[in-house]
């Protein structure tokens, strides 16, 4: 999430310390108070919902103070929600600039980066984020999805547990963490985090789903068919745990032939008009057909 800065600015204090300044730095800290103001009204515009308004104000303070590095922030996260990611670049690129120690500045910088797919620029401007702000979770949160995006599951992993061993995450870390476990074999620690996941989020498709292969790969076929079954109850459109489903419970009974066939014949009904699933679909008519021979065969005998 994009962070921003919240509070109001109280430039007066400053000058009824400073009165004995030249008459060159009065005027300096002048434009200083007049960049709060465009700040502090941009502040109001937005929790009106007035976008333009402080989109302006927000300018208006840079032009009074173009080092005012909180506005750059504050603008940048309105060009982020609004998806001009370019704009938002360029915003955080000048507030790290401005300011090499703001964490937040990185952070949002690596936040815009990553939802360009740029991940080697983000993992940089992550990495310089928490080596600023060490302890914070979302840092190591948002530095594990570019690893995790980069296909490096070690890295993922240490950024992952990083920021849950500081008290941080949600059913998405820990679901890109159990999935990184996968990767690197540790089906163990991958079924406890997918597991904490779904803890999290019940309804969350793709953590039941990759709990299911584990099982099904293992040969727990109970338990597949469980983790599927949860899956289609998230998302029903999802044909593949459908087809999955089907796999682990005719696995775990495979003469329960009414069962199994109504299995296939749902995974068919859902599948059925989508494009990438006509292979799969095509195998799973012919095994319907198997399935009712082989019932009567079973029934003659």
């Amino acid at each position: 999430m994009i962070e921003k800065r919240k509070f109001l600015a109280s430039p007066r204090l400053i000058l009824a310390v400073l009165m004995c300044l030249s008459i060159a730095a009065s005027a300096a800290l002048a434009d200083t108070e007049k960049a709060a103001e465009h700040f502090n009204a941009a502040l109001r515009a937005e929790q009106g919902g007035d976008i333009p308004g402080a989109i302006a104000s927000y300018e208006a303070c840079i032009g009074e103070d173009d080092g005012y590095v909180d506005a750059y922030i504050n603008l940048g996260a309105i060009h982020f929600r609004e998806k001009d990611y370019e704009k938002a670049l360029s915003l955080y690129k000048t507030a790290t600039e401005k300011d090499s120690q703001n964490a937040d500045a990185f952070a949002n910088l690596g936040r815009v980066q990553y939802r360009l797919k740029r991940y080697a620029e983000a993992e940089a401007s992550f990495k310089k984020a928490a080596d600023i702000k060490t302890d914070d979770p979302e840092i190591s949160a948002e530095l594990g999805k570019v690893y995790y995006r980069k296909k490096d599951y070690g890295e993922a992993v240490t950024a992952f547990s990083k920021c849950h061993q500081l008290g941080g995450g949600d059913h998405l870390t820990y679901y890109m963490l159990g999935r990184s476990f996968d990767k690197q074999g540790n089906r163990s620690e991958a079924i406890t985090s997918l597991k904490k996941s779904v803890e999290l989020k019940s309804d969350y498709y793709h953590s039941h789903s990759s709990l299911g292969q584990i099982y099904l790969d293992q040969g727990k076929y109970q338990s597949a068919a469980n983790a599927f079954r949860s899956a289609m109850k998230a998302d029903s459109k999802q044909y593949r745990a459908a087809y999955n489903y089907a796999v682990a419970v005719e696995n775990n009974n495979p003469e329960d032939y009414d069962t199994n066939i109504a299995n296939w014949e749902n995974f068919i009904r859902i599948a059925r008009k989508n494009p990438k699933a006509q292979r799969d679909v095509a195998v799973a008519q012919d095994h319907v057909k198997d399935l009712k021979e082989a019932k009567e065969k079973s029934a003659l005998q």
